[in-house]
């Protein structure tokens, strides 16, 4: 099949939110890249705190980068043009083609934005259309989400204009997957259900053999097939949308695998901002044997961490005041005063410095930071997208930026954009973390700052890792789906003839 022509593509939809639409969208895209197609991921709107920067500038979803990845081909803005960017319960950030374009509550964005940027959804598809041989989307959360179907761009709204067949996954680990699916195509209208292909089960754990009557059955009722039964996998750590959940898991190895090269394990906490974004920095430290990373929102869960990291926020004064709140910020104090250490990354890193000034995310002026590093934040309405290149620690470094804030730095050791004192660093660099002699530099800093015995590994490769698990996802795709019938979907759209499920749309 090498090299095979397929002029098509296929929508991934799923029952609900985080039922593994992203992770199988990545592994098809890995499985179709290793039989030679020319495949590239879209997801037309993203709402997520995780982001990445393109080589050209442009601010898109992790997930669509790291499924760029899988797909082996550069991460472009067109494979995810509308990203929201949460600042609150009400309202988002919007970024278009990678670009700010301002913020919009929840109610204006569906009320007729949403509608307008259709036509800018569909031109990006069909340009990547133009350029691939297929087109692998990802939808976003339920695709029968009724209220919000007129305004849909991303699910059946962009199925339909492209006439894509849609497979719909479901994680049967929530229970009431058969449900889900039947339910899930008997509310769509007729239109959208000739497009609904089948099913995919996700996160199965057991005898397959057990759930084969089910299927049947669901065949039976819907006239569609399962298109494969996809195992439970430990340890996945792929870039996926927000929440505290999906970060808790989104470290490179979810437990310690491999013990410590030295006599000690390093223990890492992270501090669980607000609004907290780019929370996947610390999956390169999750990744070295012997560390242990752990999300903490109490002061005393501080006392025995090696390493304080205060992640990026899209709400740098509001996780300011929450640190405060918590008694976090008196302990950050209390342990840069103790020569215990302390990085912060991005809005992180803006919060330990002496002042800020912020008339365009919170608009509450001038805030006085921890004061652990003499530096002054001030917000620009223009946002800084970039991917620096440089040197810290002796070793080369990566990263990326995504920020309002302009730090000026009045002092200390200079550390990659930001400064260091003492044992207390700060940079608005994302990615840093994932170099992998900056890494291993950085942690013996940390080690010989805290007193403990902890030797990073010498052959850690995070990129390598990183592929070690695309190809895992390749893999679930390949063994456990049926790819000769994803192959004619792709190549040959929707079955004809699939029936209607009443009731169908109101």
């Amino acid at each position: 099949m090498s090299g095979a022509k397929l002029g098509g593509g296929l929508l991934v939809a799923g029952t609900t939110s985080d039922a593994g639409k992203s992770v199988v969208t990545a592994g098809i895209c890995r499985w179709l890249a290793r039989q030679g197609v020319k495949v590239a991921p879209f997801k037309a709107q993203n709402m997520s705190l995780n982001s990445f920067v393109t080589r050209e500038g442009a601010e898109i979803g992790r997930a669509q980068a790291m499924q760029a990845q899988a797909a082996r081909v550069e991460p472009t803005a067109l494979m995810n043009p509308v990203l929201l960017k949460p600042g609150s319960d009400q309202s988002s950030q919007v970024v278009l083609l990678g670009k700010p374009v301002g913020e919009m509550s929840a109610r204006g964005y569906h009320g007729g934005r949403q509608e307008r940027l259709l036509g800018i959804v569909t031109d990006c598809l069909e340009q990547l259309r133009g350029t691939y041989d297929a087109v692998i989307c990802e939808g976003a959360g339920s695709p029968a989400e009724i209220n919000l179907r007129r305004t849909d761009i991303v699910n059946m709204g962009i199925a339909r204009a492209a006439r894509f067949p849609v497979v719909v996954v479901g994680d049967i680990d929530r229970g009431g997957v058969f449900a889900s699916f039947f339910g899930t195509t008997a509310l769509l209208s007729p239109e959208d259900q000739s497009l609904i292909a089948g099913y995919l089960v996700n996160k199965f754990r057991g005898d397959v053999s057990l759930l084969e009557p089910g299927m049947e059955m669901l065949r039976g009722l819907t006239g569609r097939a399962t298109y494969g039964v996809l195992p439970f996998q430990h340890g996945l750590g792929i870039d996926e949308e927000d929440g505290l959940r999906v970060s808790l898991r989104g470290a490179v190895r979810e437990s310690v695998v491999a013990p410590p090269v030295g006599e000690d394990v390093l223990r890492v906490a992270v501090c669980a901002v607000p609004l907290m974004s780019n929370f996947t920095d610390v999956d390169a430290l999750a990744a070295e044997p012997g560390v242990v990373v752990r999300f903490v929102d109490r002061a005393e869960e501080l006392a025995d961490a090696d390493l304080v990291v205060v992640p990026g926020t899209r709400g740098t004064v509001k996780a300011l005041a929450w640190l405060r709140e918590r008694g976090l910020a008196e302990a950050l104090v209390r342990r840069a005063a103790e020569g215990r250490p302390v990085l912060g990354i991005c809005g992180g890193f803006q919060v330990l410095g002496e002042r800020i000034s912020d008339e365009v995310e919170s608009r509450a002026g001038e805030v006085d930071g921890l004061g652990l590093l003499p530096v002054r934040v001030r917000f620009e309405r223009e946002k800084t997208l970039a991917r620096p290149v440089g040197s810290a620690l002796g070793e080369p470094v990566e990263g990326y930026e995504i920020h309002h804030g302009v730090a000026e730095v009045l002092g200390g050791e200079p550390f990659l954009d930001g400064c260091r004192v003492g044992s207390v660093w700060g940079t608005h660099w994302h990615g840093s973390l994932e170099s992998d002699g900056f890494r291993r530099a950085f942690l013996r800093e940390v080690a010989s700052a805290a007193g403990r015995r902890f030797v990073p590994a010498p052959d850690t490769s995070f990129a390598s890792l990183r592929e070690e698990q695309l190809d895992l996802l390749g893999d679930l795709v390949e063994e456990h789906a049926d790819t000769d019938a994803l192959l004619r979907l792709i190549e040959g759209g929707a079955p004809a003839g699939l029936p209607f499920l009443p009731p169908g749309a109101p």
